[in-house]
Parts: structure tokens; C-alpha cells; sequence
């Protein structure tokens, strides 16, 4: 793990700089030492102005490499944002968009939010509320380092708090209110009765949008679909859009360039071992997003799963379901005939793989399942949040799928020592084997919406 998070150090460049001045200090002297042996009637004087000239244009010479190497690095991080946008279908960020707006003096800033809305906010807001982006209390609570100016949030969200690791790390998420939800719908009057400076929503719920501004609150859509479902630039724009309005943590925090750096570095490891693989010999996945006695719901093309799918180097069996994000609904029958290899339980419903091995749902009958036979049923970690979104664990989440996809592909991985060295290097804190245990078998109290 170690190895791969320096793949795309600039140490090298840096090195490269520094060789440069040294070969340029040695030619320099030699000129000198050339030119007192050609005439040897120069003065001593003459000579040592001349080294001294030399040096001086070393030493010139020397800085406008370093500065050229930073300019280079400067290219460098400017193309791989480029090729990353190119990849997600997206054009170039300074096609794209403006340079964000500076905080004006009266402590606000006018942003773009994920629903194209022009939004003027307080900058570093202290009373926040966040509604039907379940991942939003996690992410922001990480790049605060706090959820003390969070308000309020959804009961989903608090679950995987409390049953996740981000209580622990963060024990004032639990102090976070869930009282504004009444069902399925926003209670506005508690609301307003908070007084939220923000309040965070899904950017692809307008009526919602329409609903908060009715009630005079200044609503930030923040979305998880824009981006075609990619873990890695869904993540890296909500982080931008963070940056923009809490602009004293994007001076100071660099959370976004790890999770960024070490989620690419991941995927592209994951990618360059699967690339060979001849279309039989890839695993045939199938996830379960959400699945009881009443429903089946799995990861169409438009969902989260295949992304991951895509990732690991996999093939989504359900790709041929066109219904977006959580309509997929399947059938028994359906699963049948894909007879998947693989299948994946997420964290979004309380059904764990011992449900699938023991026939323990509703009538449904899973023993003749390739993945059931083979037991190979897997519940996705719970880190920070559910895995199954982008968040600070997609990594980790990149490196699981690949161990229990290919583990002959990936021999150096060793699950539990790199999740400990990628949280001790995120967070500063060393986790226990028994955090670890609960992260990668996660219990079914995390798939509670209520």
C-alpha cells in the first residue's frame, strides 16, 4: 500500500531539480578551471571573480529550476485533473467553470450548487442542517473535523453514524438532532424553528428546493448523480463546493488531496491487473442495494454498483436494467438467470450474506446461486459511511472489492494493516483489530432508515 501512494510523488521531480543545479555547479567550475589553465597570466583576482560569477549564475540557474519544476508540477496536477474529467465525460474545469468567487466583506460568498442554482451563503457557517444527502453529515463532519455545527439530519444518516466508525472518531456527531423528519417529509416548521444559516438538500429533489425557499431558508443542492455515479469526482466536487463555502478549512486542510490522491492511485493499480482479463474470466457481481420480504432492489447501469463493478475490473450482471439509482427493482427470477458470481449487500438494508445462505428471506430460494454455492456473498464495509457512496473510505472500498474479486491478482494486499495505515495517516489515530472487524463486518443496524 505504501509503494502505491507514492506512485505520483513529486519527490522524483524535485530529485530531478536537484541533479540538474549539481551537473550545471560542475560545469560551471570546470569552465573556470579551463579557462585559468588556457591563460596563465591571469591574476588570482581575475579567477576568483570569475568563479564568483559562475557561482552566482549557478545559484540563478538553480532557482529558475526549482521554479520551473514547480511549474511543472503545477502542469502535471492541471493534465491529470483534465484526463480525469475526460475519462468522467466531462469537460476541462476552465471550460467548465469560472474561478470560484472570493468571500466578500461581509462574510458571504455567491456559489454555484450542484443543482445550477446562484446561492449567496455565509462563509464558515456554524448552524447547518443537511436533508436527503445521506452522506453529506459524514463528509462534512471529516472535513471539518467536527459535527458540531451541524443541526440536524436524517435518521439514515445517523444510523450509520452510530453504528459506523465516524462516532467513534467523532463522538459530537452523536449530539446531532434527527427530529426535523416526519416520515419521509421535512418537518419545516422545526426547521425554521432551527434557525439554519444552510441547509444542505439533495440537488435532484426540486420540490424540496422549492419547499426550503418558500420557508425563506437558504437552500445548497448537493448531488450524487451529476457525475455519472464515479465515486472519485462525485467526492472531489462535493469537497470543491465545501472548499467555497468554508474557506478558512480549504486554506488549511488537505483531506481532499489524500482521499483524491490515494482513491486514483487505487483505481489505477485496480485497472492496469484486471485490463488483461478476457471477458469470461471476469467476475459476473451482482449488488443488493436493498432487499427484504417485500422488495429487491439492485444497481442498474445508473447507479453506484456499476461504477464499482467498472472499477474492479467486474461485470454487473444488472447492467441492463435501465432504472435509475434506487427503481431498479428485480425479481427472483431475474437473478436466476443472471446467476451471478459474485453478489454484494450494501449497507442501505439490514440482510446480511448469512440471510442469503439460509434461505432466511421471505420465500425466496438462493441455493442454487453460483455466488450462494460458492459463498462468495459479501456485505460492503462501513467505514466513515456506507461504502457504497462516494466518501474518505472509496480506497479502501477499491482495494476490498479487488481482494475478494481477484485475490490471485493482488498478493501484496493485506486489508487489515491498510486500513490501519490509511486511517493513521487520514486521521491521525491507530485503529484497534476489533474496529476493524466491525468495519469489514458491519452489523445490520446500519440499514435502518428510521
Amino acid at each position: 500500500m505504501k509503494k502505491i501512494l507514492t506512485r505520483h510523488s513529486r519527490f522524483g521531480r524535485r530529485l530531478t531539480a536537484l541533479g540538474l543545479s549539481l551537473c550545471l555547479l560542475l560545469a560551471a567550475t570546470g569552465c573556470a578551471q579551463t579557462g585559468s589553465t588556457a591563460a596563465p597570466a591571469a591574476s588570482a583576482a581575475e579567477e576568483t571573480a570569475e568563479a564568483a560569477e559562475a557561482a552566482e549564475a549557478v545559484e540563478e540557474t538553480a532557482e529558475a529550476v526549482e521554479e520551473t519544476a514547480e511549474a511543472v508540477d503545477e502542469a502535471a496536477e492541471a493534465a491529470e485533473e483534465t484526463a480525469e474529467a475526460a475519462e468522467a465525460g466531462e469537460a476541462p474545469a476552465a471550460e467548465e467553470e469560472e474561478a470560484p468567487e472570493e468571500p466578500s466583506a461581509d462574510g458571504t460568498v455567491t456559489i454555484t450548487d450542484h443543482a445550477d442554482r446562484t446561492v449567496t451563503v455565509p462563509t464558515d457557517p456554524t448552524r447547518v442542517v443537511i436533508l436527503d444527502i445521506l452522506p453529506l453529515p459524514s463528509v462534512l463532519t471529516v472535513f471539518l473535523g467536527s459535527a458540531e455545527t451541524i443541526l440536524a439530519m436524517q435518521p439514515a444518516s445517523m444510523n450509520a453514524a452510530k453504528n459506523g466508525i465516524l462516532s467513534e472518531l467523532f463522538p459530537d456527531v452523536l449530539n446531532v438532532s434527527t427530529d426535523i423528519m416526519a416520515g419521509d417529509d421535512v418537518n419545516v416548521e422545526s426547521l425554521i424553528a432551527l434557525d439554519p444559516q444552510i441547509v444542505y438538500y439533495n440537488a435532484g429533489n426540486k420540490a424540496l428546493c422549492e419547499k426550503l425557499e418558500n420557508a425563506g431558508l437558504t437552500a445548497v443542492g448537493v448531488s450524487p448523480t451529476k457525475w455519472h455515479y464515479d465515486c472519485i469526482v462525485t467526492y472531489d466536487h462535493w469537497i470543491e463546493l465545501l472548499s467555497e463555502i468554508y474557506p478558512s478549512v480549504n486554506a488549511t486542510s488537505d483531506i481532499r488531496s489524500k482521499v483524491s490522491a490515494f482513491s486514483t492511485q487505487m483505481y489505477d493499480l485496480i485497472q492496469e491487473r484486471t485490463k488483461d482479463l478476457a471477458e469470461e474470466d471476469r467476475k459476473r457481481v451482482l449488488f443488493l442495494f436493498q432487499y427484504d420480504e417485500n422488495t429487491m432492489i439492485t444497481s442498474g447501469s445508473s447507479f453506484f454498483g456499476q461504477w464499482w463493478c467498472d472499477a474492479s475490473g467486474a461485470v454487473n450482471v444488472a447492467n441492463g436494467v435501465s432504472a435509475d439509482n434506487s427503481n431498479a427493482v428485480i425479481t427472483m427470477e431475474q437473478v436466476y438467470e443472471w446467476d451471478p458470481e459474485v453478489i454484494v449487500i450494501t449497507n442501505f438494508t439490514k440482510t446480511q450474506p448469512d440471510d442469503l445462505y439460509n434461505n432466511a428471506i421471505g420465500s425466496d430460494d438462493w441455493s442454487s446461486i453460483t455466488a450462494v454455492k460458492n459463498k462468495q456473498v459479501y456485505k460492503m464495509p462501513l467505514g466513515t459511511y456506507r461504502t457504497y457512496t462516494p466518501g474518505v473510505d472509496t480506497p479502501m472500498t477499491l482495494e476490498w472489492m479487488a481482494v475478494n474479486l481477484y485475490p490471485e491478482l493482488f498478493p501484496e494486499f493485506d486489508l487489515a494493516e491498510d486500513v490501519r495505515a490509511y486511517y493513521n495517516d487520514l486521521y491521525g489515530v491507530e485503529l484497534t483489530d476489533e474496529q476493524i472487524e466491525a468495519m469489514y463486518h458491519p452489523s445490520s443496524a446500519a440499514g435502518s432508515w428510521k
